[in-house]
């Protein structure tokens, strides 16, 4: 078995929205993690330190831009993506139109 990529991304919390972003996600909708889970990501978590949020997921498909391509493109993501992207503020790091951006990986012990 191929291990999985691991991803690690970041984004800003904007401060006014916090409470908004932490109960949207006590309740993140099925159909939206039903797409994650058809498009093999696994180990999915948030975590939240000091405004800057990390997400880390593993990914354990053959065709990862086609497997972010069907997220990007499922109409419930899309809708949730409307509610939580307001709540989010780029690094400035981030390319135009680039929100969550990737983090380098430093260190791995398994």
């Amino acid at each position: 078995m191929t291990a999985p990529l691991r991803v690690g991304s970041v984004i800003r919390l904007r401060p006014d929205k916090a409470e908004e972003y932490l109960a949207l996600h006590r309740a993140v909708p099925a159909p939206v993690l039903a797409a994650l889970r058809r498009a093999h990501i696994t180990n999915y978590s948030i975590f939240l330190r000091d405004g800057t949020l990390f997400a880390y997921y593993e990914y354990t498909g053959e065709d990862y831009a086609s497997d972010m391509a069907a997220i990007a493109a499922d109409p419930d993501t899309q809708r949730w993506w409307t509610l939580t992207d307001p709540c989010q503020l780029p690094l400035d790091s981030a390319a135009e139109g680039e929100r969550w951006v990737e983090a380098e990986e430093v260190f791995h012990l398994d």
